[in-house]
C-alpha cells in the first residue's frame, strides 16, 4: 500500500493517469503484493487528502471514440512521485486504458484552482495555508508553463 502523498502520486504516474476507483483497486492489489489488509474505503480520504494538498489533481480526459470524457487523478505540482514496494508490478496487473491529457490545460486549471484557494485563505487570514500554497505556488510554475505571481501577492494579504 502507498504510505505516502508522493507514493500515491507514484502510482497514478506509472499510468499517467488513473480515476478515483481505478487507483483505489491498484492500492487494493498493492497491499495485497505487500502482504497487508486494508478496506477499499479507507483509501478514499487519503486521496482526498493528496488532491488538498497538490500531489495529486483531477482533470477531466478528452473520451472520443468510444470512451466518454473521464475524471482522471494525475501527479501533481507538489508531488515528487515515488513508486512504492513492489508497485512496479501494477501495469501489468490492472487494465487501465491509455488516456490523453491536455497537459497545457491541466496546468492552467490547476493554476485557477489555486487562485481561487489562494483568495479565500487571503480573505481568512488562513497563515498556515497561505504558507501551504506559497510552496505549491513555485511547485505549479516548475511543472507547467504557467506564472504564480499573482497568487502569491494575494497570498501576502493573508500575513498582514
Amino acid at each position: 500500500m502507498a504510505d505516502t502523498k508522493d507514493e500515491l502520486a507514484g502510482v497514478v504516474d506509472l499510468f499517467d493517469g488513473l480515476t478515483r476507483d481505478e487507483l483505489e483497486q491498484a492500492l487494493v492489489e498493492l497491499a495485497f503484493k505487500q502482504g497487508k489488509e486494508v478496506e477499499r474505503e479507507a483509501f478514499a480520504a487519503e486521496i482526498e487528502r493528496a488532491v488538498e494538498a497538490y500531489y495529486l489533481v483531477e482533470t477531466e480526459t478528452g473520451g472520443g471514440g468510444e470512451r466518454d470524457a473521464e475524471c482522471v487523478l494525475v501527479a501533481g505540482p507538489a508531488a515528487f512521485p515515488t513508486v512504492p514496494e513492489n508497485g512496479e508490478d501494477l501495469p501489468h496487473i490492472l487494465d487501465v486504458p491509455d488516456r490523453e491529457l491536455d497537459r497545457e490545460g491541466l496546468g492552467e486549471s490547476v493554476a485557477e484552482r489555486l487562485r481561487e484557494e489562494a483568495r479565500t485563505v487571503a480573505a481568512a487570514g488562513d497563515t498556515d495555508r497561505a504558507e501551504e500554497l506559497l510552496d505549491v505556488s513555485y511547485d505549479l510554475e516548475a511543472w507547467a508553463p504557467v506564472g504564480t505571481d499573482d497568487v502569491r501577492e494575494t497570498l501576502d494579504r493573508a500575513f498582514e
